[in-house]
């Protein structure tokens, strides 16, 4: 009977923006290296206060300008890298006011 009852209490809803999806895909390898990295999340972003960081098989940081906020998608263009694994950070301010942050890598490489 208590598992029928929380089965049918209404979800918690999520107070923080969470990735979704990422372009290039988490932990994903790919033939060339992206002309920029593209950020899913699960609510509207605040522009001022959201970034993204990337650093290539060097180490050296391969972004270049300011990510471009759009709802709740992030974008930021790259330099070229090489091939290796690119390490992406990021950090974001909901609507909500909520802040949260992660990383993930793909492969670049044949």
């Amino acid at each position: 009977m208590v598992l029928l009852l929380t089965s049918l209490a209404p979800g918690k809803a999520s107070a923080h923006a969470e990735l979704d999806h990422a372009e290039p895909r988490v932990g994903n390898k790919v033939a060339s290296p992206p002309r920029e990295v593209t950020l899913w999340f699960t609510q509207k972003l605040e522009g001022a206060f959201s970034s993204i960081s990337v650093t290539g098989p060097s180490g050296q940081r391969v972004d270049a300008g300011k990510a471009r906020v759009s709802g709740n998608q992030m974008s930021i263009p790259l330099k070229s890298g090489g091939a290796g694994t690119y390490h992406v950070n990021w950090h974001v301010l909901s609507v909500d006011t909520h802040t949260t942050d992660g990383s993930f890598t793909f492969q670049v490489g044949p």
